[in-house]
């Protein structure tokens, strides 16, 4: 483990909608926010929130604090997003309170928290 480096998860009953040219794909009032050093705030959201099909992408990618992730294309619109979310089906322990949960690259879409726009963060994933 990298030292310094933490995460935390919450619950986050704030109104969390994820967003392509105004279509919202996502809406819940039971995120679970996860901040980790170093990166923005991601919004896990149930899948049942979910208002767009997710397929499943061949991306993998492995994080020492969370686990093995799989990532989702969704269409929106007449956009294909490809790997546009990701989810960790059976994080480690302490990251467990997002098992089955979709995580949106804030990059890529619209965040609105209680209606207000977030800013898109600059990171290697934008």
């Amino acid at each position: 483990m990298t030292p310094g480096h933490r995460i935390s998860i919450d619950d986050h009953e704030a109104l969390v909608e994820v967003r392509v040219d105004g279509q919202t794909i996502a809406s819940t009032r039971r995120a679970k926010v996860l901040n980790e050093t170093g990166l923005p705030p991601r919004y896990y959201i149930p899948r049942e929130d979910v208002a767009v099909t997710l397929t499943p992408n061949d991306t993998s990618t492995h994080c020492p604090f969370k686990g093995d992730a799989s990532y989702w294309s969704a269409s929106a619109g007449d956009q294909m997003l490809d790997a546009v979310a990701w989810s960790y089906e059976d994080p480690i322990p302490e990251a467990a309170a997002i098992a089955g949960r979709v995580a949106f690259f804030n990059e890529r879409v619209d965040i609105l928290i209680d209606g207000a726009l977030q800013e898109r963060p600059q990171t290697p994933w934008s």
